[in-house]
């Protein structure tokens, strides 16, 4: 048996590994119970990065004229945040039926290219596992 298997080995046996995999797959499935019920919205993080060739007040203008502040985020979708990157841009983080989802990548295209060039990442909560995880690590 290789070193590394018997360190997997010994952490199964301690029970360590189990402890901390058991709160993923429990989250894993309460998300998946969650979604097969219709019950669960996704995060979306958005990027909108500057386009640093034009100035603050031309990127307004520009969101502007396209309707930006008028559609988004489109009805149906919940901001969760909206934060200033210095240097980057601006992150959004929005609670997305997945049916929603074409909308909100609609509502960027139409209203904030030119402005910003823009970045997509599905995005999930994990504060209540995290914050699960360091509890059992203190018990």
């Amino acid at each position: 048996m290789t070193i590394l298997r018997k360190s997997i080995y010994s952490f199964f046996k301690a029970g360590i590994l189990t402890s901390l995999i058991a709160p993923t797959i429990a989250y894993a499935e309460q998300t998946v119970s969650a979604q097969a019920s219709g019950q669960s919205n996704m995060l979306l993080t958005i990027f909108l990065r500057h386009d640093q060739s034009q100035t603050l007040l031309e990127q307004q203008k520009k969101l502007q004229r396209q309707g930006f502040y008028k559609q988004f985020p489109p009805e149906g979708t919940e901001v969760v945040s909206w934060y200033v990157m210095m240097g980057i841009g601006q992150v959004v983080t929005l609670r997305v039926p997945p049916d929603k989802l074409r909308e909100v990548n609609r509502t960027i295209e139409e209203s904030a290219w030119g402005a910003f060039q823009t970045e997509f990442y599905p995005t999930y909560d994990y504060i209540d596992l995290a914050r699960e995880n360091y509890k059992q690590l203190e018990d």
